[in-house]
């Protein structure tokens, strides 16, 4: 059975990828590393939530330690404009440097579960970061289920945030239904 690690950005997002790599036969273990969430109770609130759902599907996680946004701050400043391409990097780099460590033989991230992803960028940043780490990129595209992912999450009591994560998705989220009103 391959071992895969998953980088998980939330518990909803979570919700559809890791039942279906299951069924595919893939032994999983969780990862949770998202300096980008802003501000801290988000950031609480997204990891509260993945150790609630990690529970309930009896899902193993690993939890990097410490809550460090100014690394995902130092990473994009004066490149916003580029910000998802660099942040999707930072978080697959990392991901795949620990899936190196632990001998897994994929990664992938939740991340693939949004329609509101770059998909073909999440794709070409994790299939050359794969390369560099010798351990290949699992591609899947999971947005067939990402309606399921907000059922499942009521459905189990779990958090489902409203943005991405950073501030910035916050900020245009937010900007934008308040110009609606």
């Amino acid at each position: 059975m391959s071992k895969v690690l998953l980088h998980i950005c939330c518990g909803p997002c979570a919700s559809y990828p890791v039942p279906h790599l299951r069924e595919e036969g893939f032994e999983l273990m969780g990862y949770f590393y998202n300096p980008n969430i802003h501000p801290f109770m988000e950031y609480q609130k997204r990891k509260e939530a993945l150790e609630d759902y990690a529970r309930q599907v009896e899902l193993k996680v690993i939890f990097e330690p410490d809550y460090k946004p100014v690394d995902y701050f130092q990473n994009i400043t004066y490149r916003e404009n580029r910000r998802c391409l660099l942040c999707y990097k930072m978080r697959m780099e990392q991901a795949a440097h620990i899936a190196r460590k632990g001998k897994f033989d994929y990664f992938t991230t939740t991340l693939l579960v949004s329609k509101y992803q770059k998909h073909e960028l999440i794709r070409e940043i994790g299939e050359a970061i794969g390369e560099k780490y010798e351990v290949p990129f699992l591609y899947r595209d999971f947005r067939e289920g990402f309606r399921q992912t907000g059922i499942i999450a009521r459905e189990m009591g779990l958090y489902r945030q409203q943005y991405c994560g950073c501030l910035y998705s916050e900020m245009e989220r937010y900007q934008s239904s308040h110009k609606k009103s």
